[in-house]
């Protein structure tokens, strides 16, 4: 089984909490050229009543919540699952002075803890590549979804970060520093439509035009880094540090595309109930 798709790794080295996440976050927030942000655009794609069921898949620390509240309507019932305790926990501290109440919930996006008909938008941005059954997972978000709710999904295309792993190989063509982030079998937004449509209908993809302009070392260290699969990997921080170090005396800057967006869809319809969700109670 691929790292990617390998939930004890996930759990217990890559996502136990925020900090690998936290890292490649803040790459993109020092150095992206699109200014507005992923997560102000991401909210910017949602098309909801005042009164929608939401729920979030792989929600991680709450990023998409925090950096949008005062954007919630006040009538949005919101649910942020995840399969990591320590993500929740996080996502707790985090959204927990608002005025606006959330549910939390550890759940597998395999088995979605809710019932049929249930909800009105299904968020699940950048998890769905580490999931080992993704159809599974599609047809548990079609299932909870009401005639008409719609899908959101975060993908990157296979273009993305490019010039990273390059240089990353360039550095050391051995060494893991993670796992193929542009493997034809991870789900993406060139190949995720054929996946989705088997569910959804309309489905269309959204790109996000971004890049990376990178003039420090240090971040891109802790980026590439933070995807490090083996400790021998984090071993070389200090000679990976000097590599880059003197690629920006080159350069000036290293230049890094951005390939991201969404892919969204929309639930049939035809048939089906629309019976209340019942929620577990709070983690």
């Amino acid at each position: 089984m691929s790292k990617a798709t390998d939930p004890n790794y996930l759990l217990s080295d890559q996502y136990q909490d925020a900090s690998n996440l936290d890292a490649r976050v803040q790459l993109h927030l020092r150095f992206s050229t699109n200014k507005l942000g992923w997560n102000r655009w991401c909210f910017n794609q949602l098309d909801l009543p005042p009164d929608a069921r939401v729920l979030e898949l792989g929600s991680g620390p709450g990023y998409l919540w925090r950096d949008n509240l005062e954007r919630i309507p006040a009538g949005w019932n919101v649910t942020l699952s995840d399969f990591s305790p320590g993500m929740l926990d996080e996502a707790r501290r985090s959204l927990a002075s608002n005025r606006h109440t959330f549910r939390f919930q550890q759940s597998d996006a395999r088995a979605i803890p809710w019932k049929d008909n249930a909800g009105d938008a299904v968020i699940a941005n950048y998890m769905l590549h580490y999931v080992p059954d993704r159809l599974q997972a599609l047809s548990e978000m079609q299932r909870v979804l009401k005639p008409g709710g719609k899908v959101y999904l975060g993908a990157n295309g296979p273009a993305h970060l490019r010039e990273l792993h390059e240089l990353v190989q360039r550095f050391d063509p051995y060494t893991d520093f993670g796992w193929d982030a542009a493997s034809d079998d991870l789900f993406s937004l060139d190949n995720g439509s054929i996946e989705t449509e088997l569910y959804f209908q309309a489905v269309e993809v959204r790109r996000y035009e971004d890049a990376l302009v990178v003039t420090e070392a240090g971040p891109l260290v802790d980026y590439i880094l933070s995807m490090s699969s083996t400790e021998p990997a984090r071993t070389h921080r200090a000679e990976l540090r000097d590599f880059i170090a003197r690629e920006l005396l080159v350069t000036g800057a290293i230049q890094i595309t951005k390939d991201s967006g969404m892919l969204m869809g929309v639930k049939s319809s035809l048939g089906g109930d629309s019976s209340i969700a019942e929620f577990d109670d709070e983690l």
